[in-house]
């Protein structure tokens, strides 16, 4: 039997507690014995007060001391007030980095604030990554990815991917069978891939800068164009060099890579029409090579034109 230690505090997401406790309890449902045993534990052991509900904790950290796996539900996105006012959990980890420690979406935070990920590949939701690489620079983040694992470190991405981490986790404690049939009974896709293809391909159009934001709605017109650095400054009335840097300011991505995911998302929505073939996509949305467009759409969203349209088409009501 494997003991569960689930770390509440109260900045704890109660959907990722309760997420994660009905995905081991259907595995025990589904197995017919007891293979996994959960317990709520707290800091200090008190009841934990979640928004409008007082949640009964089974002990304090000490319950944890005999867990084989400690798991922190997710926190929330405000992440630095949770690491600030959770130094004893954090203290904790610290002294237990021998032990197996997973997180939740956020939770990584807060792993990662007692040191325990330095070196370890990880993973958080996707909106964060850039946050999480600011604060924990010893951290080797793969945002991209809906689960990691490297030794006794689990961490699952954004928000339901801690579904995904929890089926990993029934597959590595008790097989790649149970875990195939939790996910079957909560229609859930098994081994989804990656945490990629979720992220929104484009910024914001920027309404703090009028000019910037013509020429994102301009490109978003033209994209199938052969279009130069040059061709954009003309929109913006400036130097190339400024185009750049005003680009850069305001949406993190320079204004080729901008372009190159106008042209990804436009075939996304093209690939959603069966009649049209991959080469046939490739060209409306601005690409003579086929192989240069398949590798950028891989790079961009995580897997290849053709995955994604198989995956898209299957999910369409019949």
């Amino acid at each position: 039997m494997i003991k569960i230690a689930l770390v509440v505090c109260p900045q704890t997401v109660i959907s990722s507690l309760a997420m994660a406790q009905d995905c081991f309890n259907l595995a025990n449902q589904l197995s017919g014995q007891t293979l996994f045993q959960m317990y709520k534990v707290s800091v200090d052991g008190l009841n934990v007060h979640l928004k409008d509900m007082q949640l009964k904790m089974d002990g304090d950290l000490t319950l944890a001391e005999n867990a084989d796996l400690v798991l922190i539900p997710a926190i929330g996105a405000n992440v630095k007030a949770v690491i600030e006012s959770n130094p004893s959990l954090i203290t904790w980890l610290a002294k237990h980095e021998n032990k197996h420690l997973a997180s939740l979406c956020s939770a990584a935070f807060v792993l990662a604030a007692s040191g325990v990920l330095n070196g370890y590949k990880a993973t958080t939701h996707w909106h964060l990554a850039d946050h999480f690489r600011r604060y924990f620079p010893l951290v080797n983040l793969h945002p991209e990815q809906l689960v990691t694992h490297d030794g006794l470190r689990f961490c699952s991405g954004g928000a339901q991917a801690g579904l995904d981490l929890c089926l990993y986790l029934i597959q590595f404690y008790q097989g790649d069978w149970l875990a195939r049939q939790v996910a079957s009974m909560l229609v859930m896709d098994y081994g989804r891939g990656v945490q990629t293809r979720f992220v929104p391909r484009l910024p914001p159009v920027q309404q703090q800068d009028p000019a910037l934001a013509r020429l994102q709605r301009w490109l978003e017109q033209h994209y199938a164009q052969a279009l130069s650095l040059e061709d954009m400054a003309q929109q913006l009335h400036c130097s190339p060099r400024t185009v750049i840097r005003r680009f850069k300011e305001a949406t993190q991505l320079t204004p080729h890579d901008y372009l190159q995911r106008v042209r990804i998302s436009a075939a996304e929505s093209l690939l959603a029409e069966a009649h049209y073939t991959i080469d046939q996509i490739a060209t409306q949305v601005g690409y003579e090579d086929r192989t240069a467009f398949a590798k950028l759409f891989k790079q961009i969203t995580g897997e290849t034109p053709a995955a994604y349209r198989r995956r898209f088409l299957a999910q369409q009501p019949s």
